[in-house]
C-alpha cells in the first residue's frame, strides 16, 4: 500500500490531470472553431494523453489498494485573446503540473515508498518533453501569429503521432 499522504495526494493529482484533459479539450475546440485542424489535433490528443496520466494513477491507486477519490474540477478557461494564448495558457499549465509531479516524488521520498517513488518516474520524463513540446509550439505560434499556415504546417511536420510507449504505467480500463 502506499503511504497515506502519498495516495491523498495523488487522488488530488487525478483531479489535476483531469483539469488539465478539460483544458486541453478547450484549447482544442477554440482552434477547430477558427478552422486549424492541426493544432486542434494536437490539442484533442493532449486532452486524450491527460485523461490517460489520470487513468494510471487511478489503476497504481488500485493496484495498490489504495482508495480512489475521483475529485471534481474548475471549469476551464474558454475564451482566448488569439492563437497564441491557449498555447501560453498549456505552457504554463505543464509547468504548474511539473511542480505537482515533483511534489508527489517528495512525499514518496519522505515517506520512503520506494514502489511510489518508481512509479513517479515515468511522469517526471513525461513533464520534461510536454513542457519542452509547449515552448517549441509557443515560440512558433508567437513567431508566426499573423501565418496560421505557417502554424499548421509545423505542427503537421513536427508534432505526428507517436507510438505507445512501452514504459509507460497501465491505464484504469484500457
Amino acid at each position: 500500500m502506499p503511504a497515506p499522504r502519498f495516495a491523498d495526494q495523488l487522488n488530488t493529482q487525478i483531479g489535476n490531470e483531469l483539469a488539465a484533459h478539460s483544458q486541453y479539450l478547450a484549447c482544442a475546440v477554440y482552434y477547430d472553431a477558427l478552422t486549424m485542424p492541426q493544432m486542434a489535433a494536437f490539442f484533442y490528443g493532449q486532452a486524450l494523453e491527460e485523461r490517460e496520466h489520470a487513468m494510471m494513477m487511478v489503476q497504481y491507486l488500485l493496484d495498490t489498494d489504495a482508495d480512489v477519490v475521483v475529485p471534481g474540477v474548475e471549469a476551464p478557461v474558454n475564451g482566448f485573446d488569439d492563437v497564441v494564448a491557449p498555447v501560453a495558457l498549456a505552457l504554463a499549465q505543464e509547468k504548474r503540473v511539473t511542480e505537482q509531479i515533483n511534489g508527489l516524488l517528495r512525499i514518496a521520498r519522505e515517506e520512503s515508498d520506494f514502489a511510489s517513488e518508481q512509479f513517479m518516474q515515468w511522469f517526471i520524463k513525461e513533464q520534461v518533453e510536454e513542457v519542452a513540446t509547449m515552448s517549441d509550439l509557443l515560440a512558433v505560434v508567437t513567431r508566426n501569429r499573423e501565418d496560421v499556415e505557417d502554424i499548421e504546417e509545423y505542427v503537421a511536420r513536427e508534432q505526428s503521432a507517436e507510438g505507445a510507449d512501452p514504459t509507460a504505467p497501465r491505464v484504469a480500463g484500457a
